[in-house]
């Protein structure tokens, strides 16, 4: 299971990548400055929507797979 503070991490490098400020992302996503901060902190509780709006600020996609799937793909 990918834990808060590995998917903080990947927001981060994404933010990083695109040379973009916390502030201007949380402007672009339409969330807090508080907010992407504890997010990118993996904060354990954060709430899906914002979540999704950052993702989505750039451009960047959410997928959920299966365990099964994960380890059938691993084992080929």
């Amino acid at each position: 299971m990918t834990k808060p503070s590995d998917f903080g991490a990947a927001v981060r490098s994404a933010r990083r990548a695109l040379k973009l400020r916390q502030a201007e992302l949380a402007a672009a996503a339409g969330v807090g400055l508080r907010f992407l901060v504890e997010l990118e902190a993996g904060k354990p509780t954060v709430h899906l929507g914002k979540v999704l709006a950052v993702l989505d600020a750039l451009g960047l996609e959410c997928e959920i797979t299966s365990r099964a799937d994960t380890r059938a793909r691993q084992s080929r």
